[in-house]
Parts: C-alpha cells; sequence; structure tokens
C-alpha cells in the first residue's frame, strides 16, 4: 500500500524517470477489480492522456501525482503497484492500466486490495486527496511536538493510538503500516486510548513518529512494498506481516496479531503494554 514513505519514492522515481516523455496509448483493464477505483469512466483516459507530456511529478501523503500539460493529472491513491518497462520487458498480462510513451516505455498499474487511478483537468474533489496535498507533512520541520500536541488535544480522548495514526489520514500518509513500528518504537499499544497517555508517553509517540517515518523514507520505503522498478525497500519492518512470527526484538517475547479498525495489529505484550 502506498503510505508516505512510498509516495515520496514513486514520486522521485516518476520524476527522473518519465519527465519528457509524451504518452502514445492507453489501454484499459485486462483483469477487472472491482475496488480499482477511477475518476468518471476509464475508457475516456485515452482521449484526455494521449499526445500529453509528462512535466512532473510528486508523492505527498497516500498519493503520487503525475503532472502533464494542459492542466492533466493522473493521481495514484493507495493500493495501486506501478511498473515501468521498455522494449526488452515483457508487458503484464494482466493490468489495471497501463500507459505507453514515444520511446517505447511503458507504465502498468496493478491494484492489491484497492487502490484508485484517477485522471483529470483542473482540480480533483476528494477528501483524502485534499488531507494528503493541504496538511502539514509530519517530515516537515514545521510539524514539530507543539504541532503534534495540538493535534492530539483536538482528538476525541475516548480514541485509540491506532485510530489517531491510522485512520482519517489525521496525519498524511500515515496508514495502518507504517504506524505498527511506530507505535512499537514508542512503546504504546495499538488499543491504549490517547487520554491515557502521559506526557513522556506522547513526546515518546512524537518522537518514534518523526524518526520511524524519516528511516523508512530515507531508505525508499518499506521491504513489504515494491518501487517503480519492482525493487522492495530498504527499509525492514519491525513489526509486519513478514515478521510477526519472529520473537519481540526488544524482549525476545511473541508478537500477537489481531484484527483492529479494519486491519491487522502487531505488538508486543510485554513492551507495548495496554494501560
Amino acid at each position: 500500500m502506498i503510505e508516505l514513505p512510498e509516495a515520496i519514492t514513486l514520486g522521485k522515481q516518476f520524476q527522473k524517470t518519465l519527465v519528457g516523455k509524451i504518452v502514445t496509448d492507453v489501454y484499459n483493464a485486462t483483469s477487472l477489480h472491482k475496488f480499482a477505483f477511477f475518476n468518471g469512466d476509464p475508457q475516456g483516459y485515452k482521449e484526455l492522456l494521449v499526445g500529453k507530456v509528462v512535466q512532473s511529478a510528486e508523492g505527498y501523503g497516500i498519493f503520487v501525482d503525475i503532472h502533464f500539460n494542459d492542466g492533466i493529472t493522473l493521481s495514484l491513491f493507495d493500493g495501486i503497484n506501478a511498473k515501468y518497462g521498455d522494449a526488452s520487458s515483457k508487458v503484464p498480462d494482466k493490468y489495471q492500466l497501463l500507459l505507453t510513451f514515444n520511446d517505447n516505455t511503458y507504465l502498468a498499474f496493478t491494484v492489491a486490495m484497492y487502490g484508485g487511478m484517477y485522471a483529470y483537468k483542473g482540480e480533483f474533489e476528494n477528501k483524502y486527496y485534499h488531507l494528503s496535498v493541504e496538511s502539514l507533512s509530519p517530515l516537515s520541520k514545521k510539524f514539530d511536538e507543539a504541532y503534534f500536541d495540538s493535534k492530539l488535544a483536538q482528538e476525541k480522548k475516548n480514541i485509540s493510538a491506532k485510530a489517531f495514526l491510522a485512520t482519517e489520514q489525521r496525519i498524511p500518509g500515515i496508514g495502518n503500516g507504517v504506524a505498527q513500528d511506530i507505535l512499537f518504537n514508542a512503546g504504546i499499544h495499538p488499543k491504549r486510548k490517547i487520554f491515557t497517555l502521559t506526557d513522556a508517553d506522547r513526546s515518546a509517540l512524537f518522537h518514534s513518529l518523526k524518526e520511524t517515518l524519516q528511516a523508512m523514507t530515507s531508505l525508499g520505503g518499506r521491504e513489504t512494498e515494491t518501487d517503480l522498478f519492482g525493487n522492495k525497500g530498504g527499509y525492514q519492518t519491525i513489526l509486519s506481516k513478514n515478521t510477526y512470527k519472529l520473537p519481540c526484538p526488544k524482549c525476545g517475547g511473541s508478537i500477537s496479531k489481531e484484527a483492529y479498525l479494519g486491519g491487522s495489529v502487531y505488538y508486543c505484550r510485554h513492551c507495548q503494554k495496554l494501560e
């Protein structure tokens, strides 16, 4: 899933790889996916995109934007996998959208659980898109401890730490995936109510948020995800589907896995006590 470290990584890769290329054709899905979302009818994407030149690309929050001339944008959301290839590489048999370019390269998009490929001219009206683009990034220097505390103070006190971090895009780019290591590094149970957090807990959560996200981003995303060229990210997750059967790296105890708030949470009962 595209969360902040992956969005930034993909944005940089699109910028370096695609700028100056001209779209020569657009192919619609060879494999239908009921949770692949588009802006209007994707059959109209060909008319919108063919002949357009890639001008820039950028990732923020849980979105990656590819900007073309004439005010056209292709915004990629959440569960999108992108694959870039040239004339020597095989086009995937199954995809939800495919663009070809004037240098015989292509860009294929597939959807995992769910994801969006939104092509449009001008503005895009989507709540989560605006939150991603307009909210202060947690990687910004302006996102300091005072700002973080103000975000906590705005919330209902009976919501959990996971709900605060990973739902409603309160903090852009944070989802269930990156929240696992943030909470582990802070020593906070995902189900713990935010009203129980002490000043020391809140400070630990803030510093873990900043440091964990920076590590994930600087290493090109998490190893649970792949980049534009099919390479896994360089950040090795502490708690994820790949690691939860291993002993806790702090205490050696077992890691628990539970379904919670629409996804799995992983935690150590000893290191992340539910108080």
